[in-house]
């Protein structure tokens, strides 16, 4: 009606062009006189402006130009406001992100409806986020309280009480012994925790001291009832949570034997007692060996508490109780019984049960009637004893019988048929499966890119026979699975066609009967060396040198190969010349008559021959003579090198020479034309240069001076294929090895001359 009114005096008004000013002035006195709106809220909280020379109804709130608050203007706060030391200048949210107020309180609530109640304290928790001023009300739960308990006010922003509405709840509403307002319901506040009392103290506020928490009455009068009332049932309350907790999962263990006396053989029979330290309970397990003859249970005895034997035998059942009570009238009373419980026991019977304490090595336990002896227990067990008792001494009791003799298998003699390990299989099971091979050593040794693991060998027939003396042999032995395979070299004019001399297969040492029980011996690698006499199906051979991945496999595994172990060498050769050292450095000295501190392998052979006696097979002093050796370097053809770089660049068809060689010259911030070898190497590589690593490396040491730094103008130059194309390449030339030259003469070594003065002082020591 008010607003029909309203829109009528309106229409009226703009008829007859009257003044506004004085027509909203009466209708805003009319509207209050109606009840409508009251006149004193009507005047704090608006007031009357002017905009573009019209009149307006403005809000107190509303600030000036710029959001600054006009003269004599107090602009009240839409949300807590914190001082900047405690936020660190951080906004709200993110400073005080999980950080809550917490206070206690209650409220009354009526109760219209019981007369033994008119009204109810409810005891609760307020909650106020400081990130966005949002409150949040819980009621801890009572049990059987018969009341929905839990949240009563949800997270949120809770407004203020009428006539400020249009405001929220800040922590300045909020202090010990003050009551707030939400929805309608009158909550005091009587205490808060610690971080609350600290965070109001930095924030200025004086703190009320702490209020009395009231009790409900109708709580209170129950809780006297309830405690002048003895239950109908008498109980007793035995707690063991706290032993439970302490000790649940642990398990003394003790291993145990019973001599059955009744059993056909008396044999013992082992047990196993679990006793379980949460609720004082026992289990035994048997331990049933095999082809006992005796059937297999779960349990020897389920878990429970094992009492001790009594002298009077067992009780029956029923004769022991928990709990024990009174009939204090008898059958005066109608025949009916008044019982209660008897706190005293006394006529309980007290039954003893095996504790933790009773248990030790050595004693004898009664399990209803049978005598067990513990004997052992475990590590748990023994640091348990040891920690709680002090117990030291837990020497086990020997109970198991020693085990028979296991009968020997004769094994049946070979009988030709098949090979020696089938056979054998065929011997130890009635199924006969085929003989197992190393599959773990296959995938070690097998080839694999260029690891060969394939040692070869180039040997000779031991014969006098004129035809089969220039014969040479290729002895190929598989690191695999220890197979041998041997080829013959083909000479022309010999008369004899080369190839497959011996199939690939193991090969038995000589000298072993055929029809034995006993496996036989196969050639293994450590049989396999320069100057080594085998022989393979009657024919001997001799080993007269070896390819070099055979020579550094052995060295690199002279843990293995004793020929190839330089300190083993080094120490048979110390025990037979350290009695003649003065003899064996004139002999040097005098193989060396110009000085040079080194001599050729020739006589280096022949001197350790003549000081060792033979001793030494020709793969020892070969091992001695390269340690010893003096390596020769190999002059690498740098025209060589550069030819292949630019055939690399020019497949990839790079020609950014002059980029490159703006970004090397960039790098060079002191403009000398050299830059340090990484600082190249690393310019090439992010450059996507495609030349290999090692390719690289080398070209640019090529260019480098003495102090590491390279011309990368020269680099560049040297690898640009359009204007400085390398026309030929020119080949690294290396000193043949031919084997067909072979003469019998002692195997070709890279290093051709030994130092023969670091051998001696390693011998003897230095000559003073």
């Amino acid at each position: 009606m008010l607003v029909q009114s309203f829109q009528k005096d309106i229409l009226a008004h703009k008829r007859s062009k009257t003044p506004w000013m004085p027509f909203l002035k009466i209708l805003s006195n009319e509207s209050c006189e109606s009840g409508k709106v009251g006149k004193e809220k009507f005047h704090k909280s608006q007031h009357w402006g002017y905009c573009n020379n019209v009149a307006m109804l403005l809000a107190e709130d509303k600030p000036g130009i710029g959001g600054e608050p006009l003269p004599g203007q107090k602009l009240t706060p839409k949300s807590s406001v914190f001082p900047a030391e405690l936020g660190c200048g951080a906004p709200a949210w993110l400073a005080f992100d999980k950080q809550v107020l917490s206070f206690d309180a209650y409220f009354e609530e009526e109760v219209p409806d019981k007369n033994q109640e008119p009204y109810r304290i409810r005891h609760c928790k307020i909650y106020f986020y400081l990130e966005d001023d949002t409150i949040q009300v819980l009621e801890p739960q009572v049990k059987n309280s018969g009341i929905i308990q839990g949240t009563i006010v949800r997270r949120h922003r809770i407004p203020l009480p009428s006539p400020n509405e249009d405001q929220f709840y800040t922590i300045d509403h909020f202090n010990i012994n003050a009551e707030v307002i939400f929805y309608a319901r009158r909550y005091k506040i009587i205490d808060c925790d610690q971080f609350t009392k600290h965070f109001l103290r930095k924030m200025g506020f004086k703190l009320n001291p702490p209020g009395n928490r009231p009790d409900d009455p109708y709580t209170k009068e129950r809780q006297k009832i309830l405690d002048s009332v003895n239950p109908l049932r008498p109980y007793e309350r035995i707690d063991t949570l706290k032993q439970f907790l302490e000790h649940d999962g642990h398990v003394l263990r003790f291993y145990c034997v019973w001599d059955d006396p009744e059993s056909l053989f008396h044999d013992p029979r082992e047990l196993v007692l679990h006793y379980y330290l949460s609720d004082d309970t026992i289990d035994i397990k048997e331990v049933i060996p095999v082809n006992s003859g005796r059937d297999v249970v779960p349990l020897f005895l389920r878990r429970d508490k094992l009492p001790k034997y009594a002298p009077t035998g067992l009780y029956q059942p029923g004769t022991i109780t928990s709990r024990t009570v009174l009939n204090v009238f008898g059958n005066l009373v109608g025949n009916r019984g008044r019982y209660i419980l008897d706190n005293r026991k006394t006529g309980a019977v007290h039954q003893e049960f095996y504790r933790d304490s009773d248990l030790k090595i050595g004693a004898v336990i009664n399990v209803w009637g049978r005598q067990i002896m513990l004997c052992d227990c475990d590590e748990f067990t023994k640091d348990y004893y040891r920690t709680k008792y002090g117990i030291e001494d837990f020497t086990p009791v020997p109970y198991k019988a020693p085990p028979p003799p296991k009968a020997e298998k004769p094994i049946p003699p070979y009988t030709g048929f098949g090979s020696e390990e089938d056979s054998l299989c065929s011997c130890m099971s009635l199924l006969p499966k085929p003989p197992q091979k190393d599959f773990k050593k296959f995938m070690e040794k097998d080839r694999c890119g260029l690891e060969s693991n394939t040692l070869r060998f180039l040997a000779k027939l031991v014969t006098d026979s004129p035809i089969d003396k220039d014969r040479k042999f290729i002895i190929c032995y598989f690191l695999s699975d220890d197979t041998i395979s041997v080829f013959e070299h083909s000479q022309r004019n010999t008369g004899i066609i080369g190839g497959k001399f011996l199939e690939k297969g193991r090969i038995k040492k000589p000298g072993q009967e055929l029809f034995k029980s006993e496996p036989s011996e196969y050639f293994k690698a450590q049989d396999l060396f320069i100057g080594a006499r085998v022989c393979f199906h009657g024919h001997n051979f001799l080993l007269v040198d070896a390819d070099e991945y055979t020579i550094n496999y052995m060295e690199k595994h002279a843990n293995e190969f004793a020929v190839a172990d330089t300190g083993f060498i080094f120490k048979k050769l110390k025990d037979i010349a350290e009695p003649r050292s003065r003899e064996i450095r004139q002999v040097f000295a005098a193989a060396d008559p110009q000085h040079t501190k080194v001599i050729e392998y020739d006589p280096f052979r022949n001197l350790i021959v003549s000081i060792t006696d033979g001793a030494f097979s020709e793969h020892e002093i070969m091992t001695l003579g390269r340690h010893y050796g003096e390596k020769e370097e190999y002059e690498i053809d740098h025209h060589f090198l550069l030819a292949k770089a630019q055939e690399q660049l020019k497949k990839n068809s790079f020609e950014n020479f002059e980029q490159l060689s703006t970004i090397l010259v960039y790098n060079d911030r002191e403009k000398c034309g050299a830059l340090p070898y990484e600082t190249c190497r690393t310019i090439c590589k992010s450059f996507k240069l495609p030349l290999s690593d090692d390719l690289l490396q080398t070209i640019l040491t090529m260019f480098e001076d003495d102090h590491k730094q390279v011309n990368y103008k020269k680099f560049v130059d040297a690898v640009n294929w359009r204007e400085h194309q390398i026309p030929s390449f020119h080949t690294i030339k290396l000193p043949p090895k031919n084997e067909d030259d072979w003469n019998g003469q002692p195997p070709f070594l890279p290093v051709k001359r030994i130092k023969y003065l670091p051998l001696l002082d390693d011998l003897f020591g230095k000559e003073e």
